[in-house]
């Protein structure tokens, strides 16, 4: 069976999920059977999942997959994964959540389905505590949005068996979208890339607390100076050529004392056990910064942000 004749199974349809489900119905060619607790999934597949899929003329239509049989909307887990090969699951960032919600899929689903999940940030080994073969999970962690974004990062646990590995990467790499899979050795909170992007935040979220720079202006120095450099080359080519004819070398050896004072100068930052004084009025002030300068996403503003990625990506083809 090729690539793309895999029927893939999605567990929660949010935005992670319908992405998801756009990237399978474009490429793929085999059944994406869908499946959430929410009372209104028809309606809201129906809603959503075009602004996905693009207006492009050649785009496939929500209405055409359905009765072409290449997306089912499911009443029950059982039948969404009856006759999946991929299983899929985009749920609630919460551990007790995907510990029980695997246990389900591993009764409902077939001997030989491939299990993922796109958490962005649990540990498939913390996942898969109460599954009898814990080999068959692996953390397939998408770039929001998953439908545009090459990255995928492939997350094993230590009981991932090397042929779900391998799997996935032949997966993505055969399917024709131009995604980019990378294994990552090791599980760690937040794999590589969040735990990257996060660091840019903590650091931006803190310039903007202290008065240093505004939400936009932040965002602007971003856009223009790391944001098309990374585009083109990661950090340890950029700083390579930084370096000039002696590449990185020259490149620590040259700015070593200011990048050392910079990291001297970080401050801890609390978000989530709030046990500063005032760490809660700092988050309303970025919040209310942010939400000032771009009031709140519109359906018009994703289609366009979209448009913008997929020509940067364009770029680096």
């Amino acid at each position: 069976m090729s690539t793309s004749k895999y029927n893939v199974c999605l567990i929660g349809l949010g935005s992670i999920g319908v992405s998801f489900a756009a990237l399978h119905l474009r490429y793929g060619s085999g059944t994406v059977t869908v499946f959430d607790t929410r009372s209104d999934l028809k309606e809201h597949i129906e809603s959503v999942l075009p602004v996905y899929l693009g207006c492009d003329t050649d785009s496939p239509k929500v209405t055409d997959l359905q009765s072409q049989g290449r997306l089912k909307v499911c009443s029950s887990l059982k039948e969404a994964c009856d006759e999946a090969d991929i299983i899929q699951e985009q749920g609630p960032e919460q551990l007790d959540f995907k510990r029980k919600i695997w246990a389900e899929i591993e009764k409902a689903a077939g001997p030989g389905a491939q299990f993922w999940t796109s958490t962005s940030g649990i540990a498939a080994s913390l996942q898969n505590e109460l599954m009898q073969d814990q080999s068959r999970l692996l953390v397939v962690h998408p770039f929001n949005p998953p439908h545009i974004m090459p990255l995928i990062e492939i997350v094993p646990s230590p009981q991932t068996s090397t042929a779900a590995i391998q799997f996935a990467q032949r997966y993505f790499t055969a399917l024709g979208s131009g995604h980019r899979p990378v294994v990552i050795k090791k599980e760690l909170p937040g794999f590589v890339g969040n735990r990257i992007a996060y660091i840019i935040f903590r650091e931006a979220a803190y310039l903007v607390k202290e008065g240093v720079v505004g939400v936009e202006d932040l965002d602007t120095i971003l856009m223009a100076s790391l944001g098309p450099r990374f585009a083109v080359q990661g950090p340890f080519k950029a700083y390579h050529m930084g370096g000039g004819v002696k590449g990185i070398r020259g490149f620590m050896d040259n700015l070593s004392t200011t990048i050392q004072d910079v990291w001297d100068s970080y401050e801890y930052v609390d978000l989530a056990t709030k046990k500063h004084q005032n760490d809660s009025a700092w988050i309303e002030k970025v919040v209310k910064e942010t939400e000032s300068a771009y009031g709140l996403p519109t359906p018009a503003e994703f289609n366009s942000r979209d448009i913008k990625l997929r020509e940067v990506i364009d770029t680096q083809k």
